[in-house]
């Protein structure tokens, strides 16, 4: 890596004085390769405890050269803790961080920060306030002639829009500005693989997809590898070529956006990614009957209790007896193009939630009388099982 990580991540809680520790590191940690070759990176039965909590546990991840995979889970499931080893702020309890093969940390051997060739960009961008723009982002280039530094930042500025702030310091910045300084340190030393910790969780929603996409853009065009920690499923499927789900220090399922939505191997996964109606049911000879039919429990046992989830997307309404189960109309709430309808239907001890599509002078309203179609395609069964904690 072009900097030290190690003590960039101290100097954004010591202040000054870890920031005037990294700029007297040696220049040699500053080289860059004259392009950037994606590496692969590889996580081995990765573990991380603290004292009695165990953060990780026997985490096996292997993303390819190039491809960009975002980690998902709730706060606290150990995203970050992987980011962290991934880049060498941390040591692993057990296992390996392979990058292209070489063993970068592990039981006999741990490559510092530097010598990785990773770049790390932080959830609150991290930026130096007593640097100007352009020396923020020249930051990892200590091994460069300064005139040869300073053209490669330009450059980069250049790409993200910035070049005019150059001279300008941090707090002049808004959101956005500033997310965009710091994906150009980030990238400016060719790192082969980038690691970024929630980039966008700051920025307000219109921002945060202009920049998405254009964070992408750049990430395609360097090739570097990617690993991205969300909490965001939205911002996932958007960014990833797959997605690795995790839940209490543990990746639960890794596939593409579509597979994971189509297919979620748990519960816990399928609430990700859909709003959902669960319902306790029991499985009787491989089916559970229910009042629209009956629905197929495919390798569950006779008698066992199961969560079948109906998407709210997978209830349609309609006018009152012209098809489907009969149903009331509870509650309503406008969202824009998409109205929550909560109903209840006959058969159901409980209501039902649906979203609809609202076309222009249409709505349903509170005691309306309407039929309930239940797709078929759009329910999942699941075991019922003790959920363990994020």
């Amino acid at each position: 890596m072009s900097w030290n990580v190690k003590q960039w991540w101290e100097a954004r809680h010591n202040g000054k004085a870890a920031t005037a520790a990294m700029q007297a590191s040696p220049a040699g940690s500053g080289l860059r390769a004259a392009a950037t070759f994606a590496a692969r990176l590889t996580f081995e039965k990765v573990e991380r405890s603290y004292d009695a909590n165990d953060a990780l546990r026997g985490v096996d991840l292997d993303i390819a050269p190039g491809e960009v995979v975002c980690l998902l889970g709730p706060s606290g499931c150990g995203k970050t803790t992987l980011l962290r080893i991934a880049s060498g702020i941390e040591r692993p309890t057990a296992g390996r961080v392979l990058i292209n093969g070489s063993e970068v940390a592990g039981p006999s051997r741990f490559v510092p920060p530097e010598q990785r060739s990773v770049g790390l960009m932080f959830q609150d961008f991290a930026l130096f306030p007593h640097l100007t723009i352009l020396q923020n982002v020249a930051f990892g280039l200590k091994g460069l002639a300064p005139d040869v530094a300073r053209r490669e930042a330009v450059s980069v500025l250049s790409r993200v829009g910035l070049e005019s702030y150059a001279n300008s310091y941090p707090h002049i910045l808004s959101g956005g500005q500033q997310q965009r300084v710091a994906l150009a340190r980030a990238i400016v030393p060719r790192p082969s693989v980038v690691l970024m910790d929630e980039p966008f969780s700051g920025l307000d929603v219109q921002l945060r997809d202009s920049m998405q996409e254009e964070t992408l853009a750049l990430l395609r065009e360097t090739r570097a590898t990617c690993m991205i920690v969300t909490h965001h499923p939205e911002e996932a499927m958007r960014l990833g070529d797959r997605i690795a789900v995790m839940r209490a220090g543990r990746v639960v399922q890794l596939g593409r956006a579509e597979e994971l939505y189509h297919h979620p191997a748990e519960l816990f996964v399928a609430r990700l990614f859909s709003e959902i109606n669960e319902l306790d049911v029991t499985v009787k000879g491989g089916v559970i009957d229910m009042p629209f039919g009956r629905v197929p429990a495919p390798g569950m046992a006779n008698g066992e209790r199961a969560t079948m989830c109906i998407r709210e997307r997978g209830i349609r309404l309609r006018p009152a007896g012209t098809c489907g189960l009969a149903g009331r109309v509870l509650h309503v709430k406008f969202l824009g193009d998409f109205g929550l309808v909560e109903i209840g239907v006959q058969g159901f001890d409980e209501p039902l939630r649906a979203r609809t599509r609202v076309a222009v002078g249409e709505s349903w309203r509170k005691g309306a009388e309407v039929g309930v179609e239940i797709d078929p395609e759009r329910i999942l069964v699941f075991p019922r099982v003790r959920q363990e904690t994020a």
